[in-house]
């Protein structure tokens, strides 16, 4: 077993300091970490224990009306939280879709944000051919068990999903995520924050090296009253999704004002269907339009030999997701 160091930071700029190690990472819940750990997928020399630094677990309003969620404060106690069932109930119907009670009552809001695929040739250190994990080695997923993998947005490097449901809620509202690292503070718009696989799948998101997530905001709630988060999996309880919807309107009547949707389960990253929001938008919401809209939505989908049931399924849950949201039936014609 390797040796591993352990320090408890006590504020953020301590934490940055400490980052600035060899094989240093930053632990919260660690619900992922461990797990990784465990299979010996990841190998940190250095826990950073960031759970003791104030401010990091609170949630507090902002002065434009928007929200922010610190990067500590835990899932459960996030999907639970008045404001966020009232204003943003996207995002608790999103969180209360993810794991089992228990993890959520660990799993924090900035560790979701950096969860690793559930890939099993990336969890599974007997296939060596995993570039996510060993850069250059192949991807096994491409010509092997690939029900679950991408359909959009994947290379010849990678066809890997994102498993967090929190993300694609937070997609779908346009969030922002506040980091602290060697360089100062910055904020990074939600669509920026996790990468496409291209050349580099081992590398998930735009965070620089040593940066720590420190926050959430969200921008003043607009879809409060037509949001609906949708997640299609193989059990009720305890799975990834095969596809997720997160979708937010604004209506006038029967009429699309503007519309929020991101998928899951179906790229490496969040897929915002900007395509189907610009169709929706100005529109009355009508079979019609939404099955035109969902068809945008997937037009450059590119499944693989086990998974090109998502194409259709994707499309079907758009279309049920958004009836759902505009307070309509959510069977799909």
């Amino acid at each position: 077993m390797d040796a591993i160091s352990y320090e408890r930071a006590i504020d953020v700029a301590g934490a940055v300091r400490a980052a600035q190690q060899p094989g240093a990472v930053y632990i919260g819940g660690g619900t992922n970490l461990l797990d990784l750990m465990k299979g010996g997928v990841a190998r940190p020399l250095r826990l950073i224990d960031i759970t003791h630094i104030d401010g990091l677990d609170s949630v507090s309003a902002l002065p434009d009306g928007g929200l922010r969620i610190g990067a500590l404060v835990r899932n459960s106690d996030a999907a639970n939280h008045a404001r966020v069932r009232e204003q943003y109930p996207l995002l608790s119907q999103a969180l209360l879709a993810g794991a089992s009670a228990q993890l959520r009552n660990m799993a924090t809001v900035g560790g979701n944000l950096l969860q690793r695929t559930r890939c099993g040739y990336f969890y599974d250190t007997a296939f060596s051919h995993c570039n996510k994990r060993a850069p250059g080695s192949g991807c096994a997923a491409l010509d092997g068990h690939n029900r679950m993998h991408a359909i959009l947005g994947a290379s010849p490097q990678c066809i890997a999903v994102n498993p967090s449901d929190m993300s694609v809620a937070l997609a779908a509202l346009d969030a922002l995520v506040r980091v602290s690292g060697p360089g100062g503070e910055r904020t990074i718009a939600f669509g920026e924050f996790h990468r496409l696989p291209g050349e580099r799948p081992d590398v998930d998101t735009t965070l620089q090296p040593g940066e720590l997530i420190t926050a959430v905001d969200l921008p003043p709630p607009l879809f409060s009253a037509h949001s609906h988060y949708l997640k299609v999996r193989d059990r009720a309880s305890y799975a990834f999704a095969l596809v997720s919807v997160a979708a937010a309107l604004q209506m006038d009547g029967e009429r699309v004002q503007s519309a929020r949707i991101a998928l899951g389960g179906v790229a490496h990253k969040p897929w915002r269907a900007n395509a189907a929001e610009q169709m929706l938008a100005g529109q009355p919401l009508t079979d019609a339009t939404l099955k035109n809209a969902a068809a945008a939505a997937l037009s450059g989908a590119q499944p693989r030999r086990e998974n090109g049931f998502k194409v259709q399924l994707a499309q079907r849950a758009i279309v049920r997701a958004v009836k759902l949201a505009a307070g309509q039936s959510g069977g799909v014609a």
